[in-house]
């Protein structure tokens, strides 16, 4: 081991055919970056634990299996928005940290991105890992590319789709029937408890989807809260939050339930504002379905952007209706 270096540095360039705004928000946000990135994504059973202020410059991760055999703690030490970002990568129980920097250089609609890796100093009979760590990294690096250009033209596409949304006009479609996972919940139903309620419970479900059962964002469908929409003036409301899965797995926690959604002929509509507010347009649903002489189903509630206390919702309303 007398001609290996204790530590290795090296580079390696890769483009993105997106651009760098979109880009950058992919890496300085730790969730988005677990998900994408094949050190992450590409291994079984990994669960993970997200620290504030969740991206940027101080936002940290913890990562591990369940017999704690393999884990680390992952760091942004850096961030320069839309230039570059540094990350320090603790594995197991090292001491000595991989640093990795990333240049982002934009190039219209494509960044091309600079990686400059420094590996840990290695005791003189661990060494020999340096003779392999530039190509392990270059093969993480080009199937994180892939995986990162797919996701971007998902979000891309969904972005497209939300930007020619035609609000407050109600329409009708056939809705294919579909596996829920999630939860059955009971709430006071004022302004302020009832979206906190749901923002809890949408935290819990997504939590569980993506630690507990290990599924991707794009083996998920989009969050559904179901409930009567009789109900909704009720001082009480009880509703079902859940998110769509192609098939059954096995659960061990008893909070969480499948419930499956008959295919169906829907009315529709899409809100957009405060979440209290979307009463109005249920209530158009409801008119609609009563002036055509038809029985409605059970209101379904679709959160098209991820819900947070601070920002308006983007929903899609739909009721089932039937002769």
């Amino acid at each position: 081991m007398n001609f290996v270096d204790e530590s290795k540095s090296f580079t390696h360039e890769s483009e993105v055919a997106y651009p760098v705004d979109k880009v950058f928000q992919q890496f300085e946000n730790l969730q988005d970056f677990s998900s994408w990135n094949d050190y992450f994504s590409g291994k079984s059973g990994l669960s993970y634990t997200y620290f504030q202020p969740y991206e940027g410059t101080g936002s940290a991760m913890k990562f591990s299996d369940k017999n704690h055999e393999e884990f680390g703690d992952l760091f942004i030490r850096y961030s320069n928005k839309n230039r570059t970002i540094r990350y320090q990568l603790f594995e197991a129980d090292d001491d000595n940290p991989y640093l990795i920097d990333v240049r982002f250089i934009p190039k219209g609609n494509k960044t091309k991105l600079l990686w400059n890796i420094h590996t840990p100093k290695r005791s003189y009979l661990e060494r020999s890992l340096n003779l392999v760590a530039e190509d392990l990294f270059v093969e993480n690096i080009d199937k994180s590319m892939k995986n990162l250009y797919q996701i971007l033209g998902n979000k891309v596409d969904k972005d497209q789709k939300l930007a020619s949304i035609k609000y407050d006009s109600i329409m009708v479609e056939n809705r294919p029937g579909e596996l829920l996972l999630g939860v059955n919940v009971s709430t006071k139903n004022t302004k302020d408890v009832l979206f906190k309620n749901v923002l809890l419970n949408h935290s819990k479900v997504l939590n569980f989807v993506r630690a507990d059962l290990g599924k991707k964002d794009d083996e998920f469908g989009i969050p559904v809260l179901i409930t009567n929409p009789a109900n909704l003036k009720d001082k009480e409301l009880s509703y079902f939050y859940g998110v769509p899965l192609s098939k059954r797995v096995a659960v061990s926690d008893n909070n969480f339930n499948f419930k499956p959604v008959n295919e169906s002929r829907v009315y529709y509509i899409y809100y957009q504002g405060n979440y209290n507010g979307r009463v109005k347009n249920i209530q158009e649903l409801l008119k609609r379905t009563k002036k055509d002489t038809l029985r409605n189903g059970l209101l379904m509630e679709e959160f098209l952007e991820e819900p947070a206390g601070d920002k308006d919702v983007k929903l899609k309303l739909s009721l089932p209706v039937f002769r």
